[in-house]
């Protein structure tokens, strides 16, 4: 980060986007009739995802003009290209387009600031819920809701008795169930998107293990607003730190998400 300076300031400016994006998207979520369309991989796509692609793209042409842009729904960039990138900025217009279907809410509007592999930056934007959580690592995390800002710290936060995991709302795959064995007596909670970091960097939730398959896109932002509040995201098992556009395909690896408690249990 020593050739980057980003301010609370420039963090603001991307909590008013990410916000003017979900209002795009609830434009859309007020309409009786989705239409809804199948991605090459499968994947769903709707008329939101657009609408909060195209808001934040122009915002960001226009504050942020130098830097270049990676979106969910623009990520045809060769490698070649990509490769030559210090800081870029990594984007999910509409995370949890599932749940956005099934109307529960739970979906989010994610904007991730990357710099040389690392998400410095990350703002998370749950409009339904009108909850938005930003972080500049180093500097601080924050989390906006029902008009109060509140500082988002997590780093003396002890386990809870029992620890609290988050999970998907899908089913609990093998690899995560094999983890889960590993904890011994726990409590579950399930959320969409990546609300499930933001849990964590509320202090709602001790550990969230993802062992299954996520894009870049998914993580970066609130990776940023976690790992500013005082949590960790690493690679499992390597428990090496997750980082970004570092090889041609942009899924991550299985990683775990939690609070510093978390890794130092015994």
């Amino acid at each position: 980060m020593s050739n980057i300076v980003f301010s609370k300031a420039d963090l603001q400016q991307i909590v008013l986007l990410a916000k003017q994006a979900g209002e795009a998207i609830m434009q859309v979520y007020a309409q009786t009739d989705l239409q809804i369309e199948v991605k090459q991989d499968d994947s769903p796509v709707t008329a939101a995802d657009i609408a909060s692609h195209n808001v934040i793209i122009a915002g960001l042409k226009q504050h942020f003009a130098d830097i270049a842009v990676m979106s969910e729904e623009d990520a045809d960039i060769s490698w070649a290209e990509r490769q030559t990138w210090q800081t870029y900025w990594l984007i999910d217009p509409l995370d949890g387009t599932k749940e956005f279907i099934k109307r529960n809410g739970e979906f989010t509007v994610n904007i991730a600031l990357i710099h040389q592999g690392q998400a410095i930056a990350g703002v998370v934007y749950a409009p339904v819920l009108d909850k938005c959580y930003s972080g500049i690592v180093g500097q601080g995390a924050w989390l906006e809701h029902n008009g109060a800002t509140s500082i988002l710290d997590i780093r003396q936060r002890p386990l809870q008795t029992p620890p609290v995991v988050v999970g998907s709302r899908s089913h609990i795959s093998p690899d995560v169930a094999a983890y889960l064995h590993t904890i011994g007596e726990h409590q579950m909670l399930s959320v969409g998107s990546s609300l499930k970091f933001c849990m964590v960097a509320e202090g709602q939730a001790d550990v969230y293990p993802r062992l299954g398959l996520t894009s870049e896109w998914d993580t970066a932002a609130a990776q940023a607003v976690l790992e500013s509040a005082g949590g960790k995201v690493v690679e499992y098992p390597a428990l090496t730190a997750l980082q970004y556009n570092q090889k041609e395909n942009i899924l991550n690896p299985y990683f775990i998400a939690a609070s510093l408690a978390w890794f130092e249990r015994k």
